[in-house]
Formats: C-alpha cells, structure tokens, sequence
C-alpha cells in the first residue's frame, strides 16, 4: 500500500515561521512547528548601539537637528535588521531540510513576506527546493489555520468546502 502524500504549509516572515500539516482526515491544517527569533522582536531603541542612536531613538531627524547622523542611525538599525532576517531564514532552511531528510514531509507549500521569502530561498538546500509546490510572496503569518487550509489547500478541499 503507498503512503500518502505528507504536505507541509510553511507562513512566515523575518520573526516567525509557522509550520503546518495537510491532515490525513480532515480539512484543516494542523500545527506542526513553530520557530520564532528573539531577535526580530527586539524593540527599534534596542537595535541602535551608539550614542545618537540612543538619544535619537523615535525622534524624526528635523527635531534632532542633525538628519546625517539620525539617518544613518535608522540604516545601522536596518541593516541589523536585515542581517538578524538573514540568519533567521538560515536557521529555518536548516530546520526544513533536516525535517525532509527525516522525512517528514514530500511537498512543502510556502506563504513568506516577500523580502523573507527572498532571504529563504537563498539558504534552502536544493533538496528542500526541489519539493515546493507552491510559493507565495505575501505575509499571511496571522492567518488562522481555517483561512490558510482555504487559501493554501483549496485543491485538497471538498467542493462544498470551497
């Protein structure tokens, strides 16, 4: 007898990475896995390091009286940003490939922000890359599992259920 099909959703963006399950029974995905950074939720005076940076904190450029080095304040900050997104779609692609050499999933279904979804696919092992199905540029991370099975799963749903 073939075993059925297992079918990953994965929804993400540069803070949280919900992995859900196509049930065997049933017309709802189920939680799988959830892996979050710490360091996506760390508040915008937190990122910022140096000294304007911590006098400037919320403050628009025009009340500071100094634009260059406000602006340049927020760029550091971005690029901590970008470099704390970076490592954590690293640290997802890891987590991804190694559940597909467990084989715990043959289809792996992504929704991601669009830049996340970039960052992703760079790290993703070509192995993991070869069982996407499906991959969507929007950020539907606070979706509930009932909109994500409709909008992610609707070839797998009933005709009544559509």
């Amino acid at each position: 007898m073939k075993k059925a099909k297992t079918i990953w959703v994965m929804v993400a963006d540069e803070a949280i990475a919900r992995i859900l399950e196509w049930p065997t029974r049933g017309h709802e995905l189920v939680p799988v896995e959830e892996l979050t950074d710490p360091s996506a939720h760390a508040k915008g005076t937190e990122v910022n390091t140096d000294a304007v940076g911590r006098r400037a904190a919320g403050a628009p450029a025009a009340v500071l009286g100094n634009s260059i080095q406000a602006g340049a304040t927020a760029s550091a900050g971005e690029g901590v940003q970008h470099l704390a997104a970076e490592n954590f779609a690293r640290t997802v692609a890891q987590r991804l490939d190694e559940r597909l050499r467990e084989q715990r999933f043959d289809e792996l279904r992504i929704a991601a922000a669009p830049r996340f979804l970039g960052l992703l696919r760079r790290h993703m092992t070509p192995q993991v890359a070869a069982v996407v199905s499906e991959d969507i540029a929007k950020d539907l991370i606070h979706e509930s599992n009932r909109d994500l099975s409709d909008r992610l799963m609707a070839d797998h749903l009933p005709e009544k259920s559509r």
